[in-house]
């Protein structure tokens, strides 16, 4: 047989070791160096010396820029209008400008010293971000009012059931407005300071029209926005009614009174929808420590009432307008209080930045029989009549 050999080549490379031939690699060799990478960078082409100019110029400008802003300030004065910001005791006061502090005034430490002087409200506080449910109705529109005229940040939330756009069209223009077509029963998303909850139909003509609605927007709606007080920590008001007493045995009825109630009548729906509201409000109250302010409103009128919402007001004032006898129910004996609708305003503000909780009666504490608002009425109806053309509101025949 045969041997096969190898060729004495092959045989030779098998015998080289592998420490003298190293293996293929793409990358170049790298030289060693003397000075580390960072330096070596900065030391070329005299990269150092522009970086140490450089600082030099910038500590140069940081150093000078204050002076040549104090004697610009001096000698071309503001180009703007200043606001003032100070204490109520008059232990420091600092100008504004857009850009920040720019001076002290000695001369109003002596103005508004122990209160001398008109300080604007505007001024005094923090300007507010707060949302009015139902704020197109016709007290929401009226609390708005007074709000943006106290200069917060109002969101109107409503879904147009009972409120009408043009309650609150004259806004419309303001940045510090904000109209949104939303239905409490579903929830939203926001973040504010103060939670005014009005939203809920409120006269017998619309919370019969769809009594279900009615008794929805009393507890879910009630939820949700408590439900948002809880979420971003707000301050949360209930807009209550006195018909959470029902057909009461005691006039005039005081808080403490717990009503004489029907729960299974046509007003029920919003009686019994009011009372469940103010018992998920103390409970959020006592169970998540939501702030909560409980107000139960009595009979209000005013300017952007509904015509023809069904309360007596309006029924009187709609026959005037309209020449139509007045219509009084059983002998007339009955009683009823009214209060003009800036009062309750005032009332729902002063609850919300007060420290009391409720539930308070918000009212007038004097009461008229139905014959004798009837003859006031017919008194002053070419008053009324001028009154609610000037409103807006047209008389149908």
């Amino acid at each position: 047989m045969k041997q096969l050999h190898k060729p004495a080549s092959a045989r030779r490379d098998e015998e080289i070791p592998m420490s003298q031939n190293p293996p293929y690699s793409p990358k170049a060799l790298k030289h060693p160096r003397s000075l580390p990478r960072s330096l070596n960078y900065l030391l070329k082409e005299q990269r150092l010396l522009f970086i140490l100019v450089g600082i030099l110029i910038g500590s140069t400008f940081f150093i000078i820029q204050p002076s040549l802003s104090y004697l610009w300030s001096a000698s071309s004065g503001p180009r703007i209008p200043r606001s003032h910001s100070f204490s109520g005791n008059g232990e420091s006061v600092s100008l504004y400008d857009r850009t920040g502090v720019v001076g002290y005034d000695e001369n109003y430490r002596s103005k508004y010293h122990n209160g001398v002087g008109r300080v604007p409200v505007g001024i005094r506080s923090k300007r507010k971000r707060i949302v009015v449910t139902g704020g197109a109705g016709f007290v929401g529109s009226h609390l708005v009012d007074k709000l943006i005229a106290r200069g917060d940040d109002v969101i109107v939330i409503d879904n147009f059931f009972t409120g009408r756009k043009e309650n609150v069209v004259h806004l419309s223009g303001n940045p510090r407005f904000e109209l949104i077509r939303h239905d409490v029963v579903e929830p939203i998303l926001l973040e504010v300071d103060q939670i005014y909850h009005l939203a809920c139909p409120a006269s017998p003509v619309h919370y019969k029209y769809n009594p279900v609605k009615t008794i929805k927007t009393n507890v879910m709606g009630t939820l949700n926005m408590l439900g948002l007080a809880k979420r971003i920590g707000a301050r949360f008001l209930l807009t209550s009614t006195s018909e959470v007493y029902g057909d009461p045995l005691e006039h005039p009825q005081k808080e403490t009174y717990w009503g004489h109630v029907n729960p299974i009548g046509v007003r029920s729906c919003y009686d019994e929808g009011k009372r469940t509201a103010e018992t998920l409000t103390m409970d959020y109250h006592r169970g998540a420590g939501v702030e909560v302010r409980i107000a139960r409103i009595f009979n209000t009128y005013g300017p952007r009432m509904c015509l023809d919402d069904g309360r007596v007001v309006s029924n009187f004032v709609s026959q005037a307008i309209r020449k139509h006898p007045m219509t009084v129910y059983g002998d007339g004996k009955q009683t009823r209080s009214f209060q003009y609708v800036s009062d309750l305003v005032d009332g729902l503000v002063a609850l919300m930045e007060s420290e009391h909780i409720g539930p308070f009666n918000l009212g007038n504490p004097g009461e008229f029989t139905m014959l004798e608002l009837a003859e006031v009425c017919d008194l002053w109806a070419p008053s009324m009549i001028f009154s609610y053309l000037m409103m807006g509101l047209e008389s149908s025949s």
